[in-house]
């Protein structure tokens, strides 16, 4: 028997018996009607693979579903490349893996942190055949959008893996094989994105795993020269020109790095600028939240009543702003805010912010994918409720109106939807009549109305 992904292997070699053991796999999650058998067993799958369609059953079901979602249209995808970190790692990637793969019939990609593709170049054939399953740049290849693939799994491990044919968990993807490397922020450990190499035997080479980590490396220690040499020359007393906030920091394109708060299932955000990242206090992530949403700026009696219950304090608010100004300078002194208004000088990429992008975008699952819970659950900052409500409830009208039983039951699983009957009825009415995840749900339904009862 020949083998469809190494020709020369026979029956008996371990690779063909790997995608023996998957295609089987993919038989008994189509007899099941797209479910992983009550056990969670799948004989002869690789662990890293079972887990993964394990993941991906519960995110997609069907892997006959359409092809990947295209989520980043061509001039919001050209404004989002120009500004991402990993722009500055491109040149290293198209001398050390693009160039050479227009030779070898590889597709080389570079994706961001949320599995959706910036640049797909390589192998020109190899490109147009690779269209037919949407793998081009602005698709979402993360496990919420394709399931089981080497991009989005990778990044849903954090280390560096190889997917072979079958062991992909959409049918459409069985001819290819990958590879793919997440990329870390080399000062903050912060996860930027992943490379990835696509194709047929070669991609899944012994040696692709090692040449992609190592360019990875090679990207990081490029990134992490930019980086002294640019603080190098602020040192030095390099003149730096006032800009508006769009292009505070490093001129625009650089990549150098990006400034963003994290707030989503945090009572203390984690702050990122300058290449590093620290927690801040449960105030100073309020402060920073609200005039992150805030662009303009606010007065002193905006944010004081955006921020304390009741009657706010601009006495305590100044108090406050002094010591988040420190924190804010010992980072990056480009980015300690102005006052009259309170404004930032600098973009600064909110997590909450990005959910809601996608919400407006119509992308809920990478909305979904994105979303680790309420903004700033405790706080009870006035503004920040606000902002907490509106993510939450535009959130849950997303997966209620679009969303599939796998969002529905991904939203489920929130803290904030352990009692949401409406979530869990509409996930009812989407599973097919025999999956086994039934059962789960109508469980929770009855306990739902008990504690009620109660």
């Amino acid at each position: 028997m020949t083998n469809p992904i190494h020709p020369a292997a026979s029956v008996s070699d371990p690779a063909e018996l790997l995608q023996r053991h998957a295609r089987a796999g993919h038989e008994r999650l189509a007899a099941g009607g797209f479910s992983l058998p009550d056990d969670g067993t799948l004989p002869g799958l690789r662990s890293l693979v079972r887990e993964s369609w394990q993941r991906s059953a519960r995110l997609m079901a069907n892997p006959d579903q359409p092809e990947a979602p295209l989520v980043l249209g061509t001039d919001e995808l050209e404004e989002y490349r120009r500004q991402h970190p990993l722009a500055a790692i491109m040149p290293v990637i198209e001398k050390l893996l693009i160039q050479p793969s227009h030779d070898s019939g590889l597709l080389v990609a570079v994706g961001d942190e949320l599995g959706r593709l910036l640049w797909v170049d390589g192998n020109p054939v190899m490109r147009g055949r690779a269209e037919g399953m949407m793998f081009v740049a602005g698709a979402d290849w993360s496990e919420a959008g394709v399931g089981t693939s080497a991009p989005g799994t990778a990044l849903a491990l954090g280390r560096g893996i190889q997917i072979s044919g079958a062991e992909h968990y959409k049918r459409s993807v069985h001819p290819w094989s990958c590879t793919a490397v997440p990329f870390h922020d080399p000062d903050s450990g912060a996860l930027l994105g992943v490379v990835d190499i696509t194709g047929t035997a070669a991609a899944v080479a012994p040696h692709t795993l090692s040449l992609v980590e190592a360019t990875v490396a090679a990207a990081q220690a490029q990134l992490r020269v930019e980086r002294l040499q640019l603080a190098a020359a602020k040192g030095a007393g390099t003149a730096r020109r006032r800009k508006p906030p769009a292009a505070a920091g490093p001129p625009q394109g650089t990549g150098l790095y990006r400034n963003s708060l994290q707030l989503l299932g945090r009572d203390q955000a984690l702050l990122s600028m300058g290449g590093r990242s620290i927690p801040l206090s449960a105030r100073h992530s309020e402060i920073l939240a609200l005039l992150g949403t805030r662009p303009e700026g606010l007065s002193a009696e905006e944010l004081a009543v955006a921020l304390y219950p009741g009657e706010g304090s601009t006495v305590t608010l100044r108090a406050e702003m002094v010591r988040l100004r420190k924190v804010l300078h010992g980072l990056e002194p480009a980015a300690v805010p102005e006052s009259r208004p309170y404004r930032l000088p600098v973009d600064l990429g909110l997590d909450a912010a990005q959910v809601l992008s996608c919400l407006q975008r119509g992308a809920h699952r990478i909305a979904l994918e994105a979303y680790k819970g309420a903004v700033l659950p405790h706080s009870e900052a006035p503004g920040i409720i606000d902002l907490r409500r509106k993510v939450s409830v535009l959130l849950r009208e997303a997966v209620l109106t679009d969303g599939s039983a796998e969002a529905l039951l991904k939203y489920a699983a929130l803290p904030e939807a352990a009692n949401d009957v409406d979530v869990r009825r509409a996930a009812l009415r989407l599973l097919p009549p025999r999956s086994p995840r039934r059962a789960a749900v109508v469980a929770e339904l009855e306990q739902i109305d008990n504690e009620l009862s109660a």
